[in-house]
């Protein structure tokens, strides 16, 4: 498997299976941060989970309810805050380097359809 990268407007990803410590990448506007692939897939794994329980809240909520939902691993936290269907998207490493970084509501759709193309939807 060979370089990947995914990106749009105010975001991007990317995987590198042969690099040796830092396969994943992740961008936003004005910050780049590289990821260990257990970080990365976790971060891949965590984001598909919340996007699925914003959206089963949608049915529970009434239109102008705001909602948060938390995720975590031992490597990464990730939080979605906003409208089941428009929410931004923020995380913190929990290990090594402790950043962070988020992406607003605007660009999450395109960053969660990314996450299922090839090769992070294997991920």
């Amino acid at each position: 498997m060979s370089r990947s990268i995914i990106e749009g407007d105010g975001w991007r990803l990317g995987w590198n299976p042969a690099a040796d410590s830092f396969c994943g990448l992740l961008a936003g506007q004005g910050w780049a941060l590289e990821l260990t692939a257990e970080e990365f897939k976790d971060l891949c794994r965590l984001a598909r989970r919340l996007d699925s329980t914003m959206t089963a809240m949608a049915e529970q909520l009434v239109d102008e309810e705001r909602l948060t939902c938390e995720q975590e691993t031992e490597t990464i936290w990730l939080e979605a805050e906003g409208f089941p269907t428009c929410y931004g998207l923020r995380f913190i490493l929990l290990s090594g380097r402790k950043c962070e970084g988020e992406w607003p509501a605007d660009i999450v759709p395109q960053l969660i359809k990314a996450l299922d193309k090839p090769p992070f939807s294997d991920l």
